[in-house]
């Protein structure tokens, strides 16, 4: 019963910026961790960024560019995508790894349905 929806996507230019958010929502007892993925037309779909608790990763191609954050309270993720460029354009998806019942082995991954950034000049 727990569901991921997704939001921010759309059209900007090269060198502009995008904000996605990520709401998480249902019978939750633990986030253990969420993520951002893409996939582009023709290649396979990649993990962009990671956040586990204080701890982010991301991939080589967005470093620098790219922020990944969380709000707890709220169950949410966000992406902030600044200088972006022709090649960030991709269909991504929110990934969250979540427990529902407490105590129990519930813990399993969850997909959002995506959303699409296009860079286009």
């Amino acid at each position: 019963q727990v569901q991921l929806v997704e939001s921010g996507g759309g059209l900007e230019q090269p060198g502009g910026s995008l904000r996605l958010s990520c709401a998480a929502s249902g019978t939750i007892s633990t986030i253990y961790v969420m993520g951002w993925y893409r996939q582009a037309p023709g290649k396979q779909r990649e993990l962009v960024a990671s956040i586990t608790g204080g701890t982010t990763t991301y991939v080589d191609s967005v470093k620098g560019r790219f922020t990944i954050s969380r709000d707890n309270a709220k169950n949410t993720v966000y992406l902030q995508m600044n200088s972006l460029n022709l090649e960030d354009t991709a269909v991504y998806y929110c990934y969250a790894d979540i427990r529902t019942i407490p105590l129990t082995t519930t813990r399993r991954g969850y997909w959002g349905q995506g959303t699409q950034v296009t860079v286009s000049s």
